[in-house]
């Protein structure tokens, strides 16, 4: 048995217990092994070894069945005590129910007991009480007080108690029979009053918290406390304004009390609430007053520089003190306090600051007037000016006399900064001076001051002054510095549109006033653009003008038609080289005068103009076919002038144009050739046929027979 208790070894698996038990057994191994297998054998050893565990067996399981009989015997015996001490527990727990009764009873004798003794006490209190203010009422009547209470001037707070309900009796007794008593409690109560008073003044003089809040917890009763609040706040500012910033005293004066104020006032939210409002009605508003009334009549702009700071710094002040506590609205009695400064000085405020803002316009603009030696032309206005106006832009003539201004633009950006400085500046006032309901229309007011000065009075007069400053198409030599106006215009009213994003929009984002702004804006946008275009197309006629005075003047008939073929030197003509020079620096010009899309269509327009220029120019010739080779090499020229304008439209115009004036010196016979290749294939015969009517030899039949 033992040997088969080895055998079962945890973890137990059955096919490893017969291994082992095989490998136990003689006989029991391999046929390769020490010793022979031998079935016999090992067929009685597990018969045996079954005997054994069968058993094995029985004994467990007897031995099992007696510690469940013990279990269940014990777990009785554990359901029995378990029974008995919830019995127990029902008991103590019915025990604790009475006493709890029994405690509630005596605590309901104890306190109905309280009560008792209370009523008793409290009318025998009063009695005590009553004796002893009639006791010192006795006294204020036989006109001498004996009470150490009042001789005592230790006794002051025991005194004060005394007197002021002596006072409150007073006033309940009729006048004819006790006034002279009356009297005496009354001048009683006020020199007690004039005691405290000075006692809490020198306590704080002194210095001592624990003694000025043991006196005004005293006079809190008393008719003059709100005197001892008075004196406090006096006595506070006694020294508080020292430096040359009465914003920045003002502030630590206030942290400074707000600290100090609840150790000695059962109230202090009133009473800092009080030394801030005796601080904005007396301190500030006086400083105020003295700054901007000196000032008001006679130099807006320094009244509107110091009422824009002054209210700032108050503000900023009230921002400061809304960290303490003044009670429930706060920022309401902030609010109020402001308002009371400078209510008369916010209530026309604003036409001030258009009223200044108009005049300081005005006089910048003349200024720079006047540093130019220039006297301002009216700029006509009416149905008669309106006509003028339509009538040059359909036709471009120039109605009314040319005005030679010398190359002055009458546009500078330093009037402009200036102008927009003044203007940011009436915004960010008018930002923080305004009501907010009347913010939108405020804004807008200045806004159309702005528009005024800057885009009637500088831009749009500089634009007119610039129209008419234009040279007719046929002039010679003139100054085409109307391009000089385009670019500053563009400058200046990108600072325009800057500002209006910047300054105006957020002052006005919310309101009705924003779309009414967008639409005057975009109206004059519109007038700006519509004059930029007229100045800029009759620009363009002056610039054809001007290359046609070259050609005219450069170019000599001989030119395409020499006397001798065969000596012929130059690449190209005198003429050619002189208008693409000139071509050249118009293009410069513009790109310098214009930005974005703008640069390519006017360089479009500027091109087209000179393809056609050269196309009429080059049919007023007839040419030989050496001119012909001459006129290819212009042309070639001219398209080489027109990459530089980086426009595809008009670099193909001259590729067109170049592979037209192949047509002058081609071979009769490869005519046709030519005029179907891919460049000239699309264009219109007629066009074709005068380009080959300008050759010297077309009279020839063979020529004629080979285009025809």
């Amino acid at each position: 048995m033992a040997t088969t208790a080895e055998l079962f070894e945890e973890p137990f698996v059955a096919d490893e217990y017969i291994e082992r038990l095989v490998w136990r057994t003689p006989g029991g191994g391999s046929r390769g092994g020490p010793e022979a297998f031998d079935p016999k054998r090992l067929l009685e050893e597990f018969v045996n070894h079954i005997q054994e565990l069968q058993i094995m067996d029985e004994r467990i399981q007897r031995k099992v069945e007696k510690l469940e009989q013990q279990c269940q015997k014990e777990a009785k015996e554990f359901a029995k005590k378990v029974q008995e001490l919830q019995k127990s527990n029902q008991v103590a727990f019915q025990h604790f129910q009475e006493l709890d009764e029994h405690i509630s009873y005596v605590a309901t004798k104890v306190c109905h007991l309280g009560d008792q003794l209370e009523g008793v006490n409290t009318p025998r209190q009063r009695a005590v009480e009553a004796q002893k203010l009639m006791k010192y009422f006795n006294e204020f009547l036989d006109g001498e007080l004996k009470s150490d209470v009042f001789t005592n001037s230790e006794k002051i707070k025991e005194a004060a108690d005394i007197i002021q309900k002596l006072h409150l009796i007073a006033q309940e007794l009729p006048f004819d029979r006790f006034s002279e008593v009356k009297s005496k409690i009354a001048s009683k109560y006020h020199d007690l009053e004039c005691q405290l008073i000075q006692e809490f003044t020198s306590a704080q003089r002194r210095g001592e918290i624990s003694r000025m809040r043991e006196v005004a917890a005293v006079l809190l009763h008393f008719k003059g406390y709100s005197h001892c609040v008075d004196v406090y706040i006096k006595q506070c500012q006694e020294g508080a304004y020292l430096r040359s910033d009465i914003f920045e005293d003002a502030a630590i004066l206030c942290q400074r009390v707000n600290k100090q104020v609840g150790d000695i006032f059962s109230n202090p939210e009133t009473v800092l609430a009080k030394l801030i409002q005796n601080v904005f009605e007396i301190k500030l508003q006086s400083f105020v007053k003295d700054q901007l009334e000196e000032c008001r009549k006679f130099d807006a702009e320094q009244y509107l520089k110091n009422l824009y700071d002054l209210y700032t710094r108050t503000t900023n002040l009230s921002s400061k003190l809304m960290e303490f506590n003044l009670g429930t609205d706060k920022q309401t009695f902030l609010s109020k306090l402001i308002k009371s400064i400078f209510i008369s000085y916010l209530e026309n405020y604003i036409e001030v600051e258009t009223g200044y803002l108009k005049s300081r316009s005005a006089m910048i603009l003349q200024r720079y007037y006047d540093s130019k030696n220039h006297q301002k032309r009216s700029i006509g206005t009416g149905g008669i000016q309106d006509l003028k106006e339509r009538i040059r832009q359909r036709t471009n003539l120039p109605l009314g006399p040319s005005i030679d201004t010398h190359g002055e633009t009458f546009l500078s950006q330093e009037v402009v900064v200036n102008l927009l400085q003044e203007t940011k500046q009436a915004f960010e006032r008018c930002h923080r001076l305004s009501d907010p309901s009347d913010l939108p229309r405020n804004a807008f007011r200045i806004f159309t001051i702005l528009v005024e000065f800057l885009c009637i009075e500088h831009i749009d007069y500089a634009l007119e002054t610039g129209l008419a400053g234009i040279p007719s198409s046929d002039s010679r030599n003139a100054n085409l510095y109307f391009l000089d106006v385009v670019q500053q215009a563009n400058t200046i009213f990108h600072l325009f549109d800057k500002q209006f994003n910047d300054h105006l929009v957020p002052l006005i984002s919310s309101s009705p006033k924003l779309s009414e702004c967008l639409q005057k804006k975009k109206e004059i946008i519109e007038q700006m653009e519509m004059k930029l275009d007229t100045g800029i197309d009759r620009t363009l006629n002056c610039m054809m003008g001007q290359m046609k005075h070259i050609l005219a003047a450069e170019q000599k008939k001989t030119d395409f038609k020499p006397e001798d073929e065969n000596n012929v030197l130059i690449q190209y003509t005198n003429a050619c080289v002189k208008v693409c020079a000139y071509v050249r620096k118009q293009v410069e010009k513009i790109k310098n005068s214009m930005d974005g899309k703008n640069v390519d269509t006017v360089l479009m327009e500027l091109g087209v103009r000179f393809h056609r220029l050269i196309y009429e120019h080059l049919q007023q010739y007839s040419y030989s076919c050496m001119g012909g080779m001459l006129a290819i090499c212009d042309v070639a020229e001219y398209r080489k002038c027109a990459k530089d304008f980086k426009i595809p439209l008009v670099l193909q115009l001259f590729d067109t144009l170049h592979a037209l004036c192949n047509l002058l010196v081609v071979a009769p016979d490869n005519l046709k050739q030519v005029c179907s290749g891919e460049q000239l294939a699309n264009l219109d015969k007629n066009i074709l046929h005068s380009f080959v009517q300008l050759r010297a030899d077309y009279r020839s039949a063979r020529l004629a027979r080979h285009f025809s």
